[in-house]
């Protein structure tokens, strides 16, 4: 992150844990990646230490340009490996992650645009932690059906893909092959295939969107039948990225969040340091909840 001056609620505290230390070195020793890591999350050490955990497959280099991304880009990536799902499964059964979010980068230069890889993740987790809980947080794929489908048949339980953020500010930060229109389809084509599986998405706040454009966000959401919500603030990678236009304040994540439930989301999560993974285990508990009744 850059230098740019943070207001006091910005201030990330000391969060110490020898979970956290464990997992990260059985992850390195692996070959693993975790977007965590990637796109320096500053919850990696809470998110860790309670059991949840965001890994991210095919790679770690991202066939799109999007402006506020800071994971490496590259025109083609590296040949997926195919030891990747199992080993991934081996970290996940050995440390008892309760919750489990499997994203990538995207891969425009790979026929199926990993998606028959995702599905393979979502096999082998399911044979070793059967009651661990699966979100896949998937790129658009570039709206193909049959990827798609290949996803909603895997059964994750829930099936996430990030809107980013408003519509006039899209274009602006996003890879040109990104808008928010296709996002919103592939939202609703999720739905449309599979009424059982959650769907998530995430906005980032900061980029000089107003007041009405958030709420209009949220309805878009809702009319495509997203289920959870997550709202944080986007903070710079560096000078090469996009400007922040505003802090926003804890206060007003609170207020967003009360009128993000009221307009019938399951579960929002809303504050400063919030990303699309946080708090993933109140999230389970909710899903754990409804699967009882």
């Amino acid at each position: 992150m850059d230098n740019q001056r943070l207001p006091s609620w910005m201030t990330i505290k000391p969060f110490s844990s020898s979970k956290y230390s464990e997992i990260k070195s059985e992850i390195l020793s692996r070959g693993l990646h975790t977007i965590c890591a990637e796109a320096h999350c500053p919850n990696i050490t809470e998110c860790w230490s309670s059991g949840t955990a965001t890994f991210m497959v095919l790679g770690d280099l991202c066939t799109r340009g999007c402006r506020f991304c800071s994971v490496q880009k590259s025109a083609k990536g590296r040949m997926p490996d195919p030891d990747e799902p199992k080993n991934l499964s081996e970290v996940i059964k050995k440390w008892g992650l309760k919750y489990v979010v499997i994203t990538s980068v995207c891969r425009d230069d790979l026929e199926d645009q990993g998606s028959e890889h995702f599905a393979r993740c979502v096999e082998e987790i399911r044979k070793k932690s059967p009651d661990t809980t699966i979100e896949l947080l998937i790129p658009d794929f570039r709206n193909n059906d049959s990827c798609i489908e290949r996803i909603i048949k895997s059964k994750p339980d829930v099936i996430g893909h990030n809107l980013e953020t408003v519509e006039s500010i899209s274009p602006k930060i996003r890879d040109k092959r990104a808008t928010y229109s296709q996002s919103l389809e592939i939202l609703s084509k999720i739905k449309k295939m599979d009424k059982g599986i959650y769907t998530k998405s995430a906005i980032m706040l900061g980029l000089g969107e107003s007041d009405p454009e958030i709420e209009k966000t949220m309805d878009d959401l809702r009319n495509t039948g997203v289920d959870f919500l997550a709202m944080g603030q986007y903070l710079r990678p560096s000078s090469l990225h996009a400007e922040v236009k505003e802090f926003i304040s804890p206060k007003k994540f609170a207020d967003l969040k009360e009128r993000a439930m009221k307009k019938g989301f399951l579960y929002v999560a809303s504050g400063p340091f919030v990303r699309s993974s946080y708090r993933a285990d109140e999230v389970n508990n909710l899903i754990k909840r409804t699967a009882t009744c």
